[in-house]
């Protein structure tokens, strides 16, 4: 659920958020990009904050922290962050006709939070209903489900087993990628016209099986080795993406046709890349 999880939409905006000491922290540029009709948020947020400042605002000041998120590129830069209750506090200085539905909003997830902290199932519920409303089918959104749980149970064992760095995570997330598709993550992105957007929500079926396949194989080599260290764990990602890599060529072998596909699911927002001419 991590990838799905750090994103949360207000009114088809994204806002990125982590949940840091018992509480959704989000990203600040993003609060006052969903709030102002302005192209510039960044710039905006760093005059409002000189403001803040200026004001002698020490206690607001110092509630602001600095947390790592994801940005358009794939990487995880440190960005300003504030917690519901901060942010609560920064849009009564941003004069909004949407100041109040947001705030509706902010306490409406974090009651959620809370509820799927209580009940798990609720989170897995939530992500199928969102996917539905985006024009997944059901059958897709089962296997886009079950990647996830893949995902993070690989990532688990990652953790456990002496991977603590963000970007060792995408070296080895890379290996498996490379090894399934003869693409790193950012290339297949490239090849599939994406931008911000999760590589994995748009993948077929196949390319979501196989990816699946590559990180299952990939957890079960760590456990069965009881592989510890970056250097014994990018060994067995590189075999876990050979082994789903080997079974996609011989799936095109025998179908004539390549699985890797240019098609993306853009509802409502972007056309649909119909090009079928594959690497």
């Amino acid at each position: 659920m991590g990838e799905a999880k750090e994103i949360a939409l207000f009114e088809k905006r994204q806002v990125r958020r982590v949940w840091h000491k018992k509480d959704w922290w989000f990203s600040i540029t993003d609060v006052v990009a969903a709030l102002i009709q302005n192209e510039r948020p960044r710039k905006y947020w760093n005059d409002l904050k000189k403001k803040i400042e200026r004001e002698g605002d020490i206690e607001l000041s110092e509630k602001i922290g600095q947390l790592k998120m994801m940005s358009s590129d794939g990487k995880k830069y440190t960005t300003d962050c504030a917690n519901t209750a901060t942010v609560l506090r920064i849009i009564q200085s941003i004069p909004s006709p949407k100041a109040e539905p947001f705030k509706q909003w902010l306490a409406r997830i974090g009651k959620e939070r809370i509820d799927e902290i209580n009940d798990p199932e609720l989170a897995m519920e939530r992500m199928r209903s969102l996917y539905e409303k985006k024009g997944y089918t059901k059958e897709w959104i089962e296997k886009r489900s079950r990647g996830i749980a893949v995902r993070q149970e690989l990532t688990t064992e990652w953790k456990d087993r002496g991977i603590k760095h963000t970007r060792e995570f995408a070296i080895l997330t890379n290996e498996i990628m490379q090894g399934t598709f003869d693409m790193k993550v950012g290339e297949y992105k490239n090849f599939k016209g994406l931008e911000k957007e999760n590589l994995r929500d748009h993948m077929n079926d196949l390319e979501l099986i196989l990816t699946m396949l590559a990180e299952a194989t990939t957890t079960k080599l760590h456990k069965d080795r009881d592989s510890k260290g970056f250097s014994p764990i990018r060994t067995d990602a590189k075999e876990g993406g050979k082994i789903a890599g080997d079974t996609r060529k011989q799936i095109e072998k025998a179908s004539g046709s390549k699985i890797s596909s240019k098609e993306n699911h853009f509802p409502q927002t972007k056309p649909v890349n119909k090009q079928k001419s594959l690497h």
